[in-house]
């Protein structure tokens, strides 16, 4: 596949970009800093950011998926959704965290949060661009919320998937490394199982 990659070098993006071209995909890498990334086979490193829509959509043009992996209290959702509109790409993938998902208890991951006193900056922000997303009916959209807990890791390729329910172990913890969150995004590019829905994936 030939992807574009919005957010090339943050935490989620860059091993998103490492899974990519570990399998032969053709990644163009955006970035608003292009410094902040060495030339690799199978990468072109494209300087773009949200803020500038039309010189975003000339980027995006002409490729076959549109990753987004931003943080949303930086972006504009229906900035990002209307620049791949017009440029014209029909899949995209968004990752939008991981504080819309259904604890056990019905609360959203965001609400079992904020009551713990803890209100981390994108979280909200995030869940808002979901519902604005879940709005898009000309666009081959999936959505994707990593476990409750996502850190730099090992890349296994063993994890489960879900759908809107936070993913738990045995022992109530819900965990991912970014490695493995990378993989079912590649995965779900490859075999298109999650068409205009959201899903997520946790040990």
């Amino acid at each position: 596949m030939n992807i574009v990659l919005i957010g090339a070098t943050g935490a989620i993006g860059s091993r998103i970009l490492d899974e990519a071209l570990r399998r032969g995909h053709a990644v163009s890498a955006v970035t608003r800093d292009p410094r902040k990334l060495d030339p690799r086979p199978g990468m072109t490193i494209r300087a773009g950011s949200t803020s500038d829509g039309p010189g975003l959509m000339q980027v995006v043009k002409g490729h076959d998926v549109a990753v987004v992996s931003v943080k949303w209290n930086e972006n504009d959702i229906t900035r990002v959704i209307d620049v791949i509109r017009k440029a014209g790409v029909k899949r995209c993938l968004f990752v939008i965290g991981a504080g819309s998902l259904l604890r056990k208890d019905g609360r959203t991951h965001l609400e079992h949060m904020a009551d713990k006193g803890i209100q981390p900056p994108t979280s909200k922000p995030a869940s808002l661009a979901y519902e604005e997303i879940k709005k898009v009916t000309d666009l081959d959209w999936t959505a994707i919320s990593p476990a409750a807990s996502i850190q730099p890791g090992r890349r296994t390729g063993k994890f489960r998937l879900g759908l809107d329910k936070l993913i738990e172990d045995k022992e109530g913890q819900s965990l991912i490394s970014r490695e493995d969150f990378a993989v079912a995004i590649l995965d779900e590019l490859e075999k298109g199982k999650h068409i205009r829905k959201r899903f997520t994936a946790a040990y």
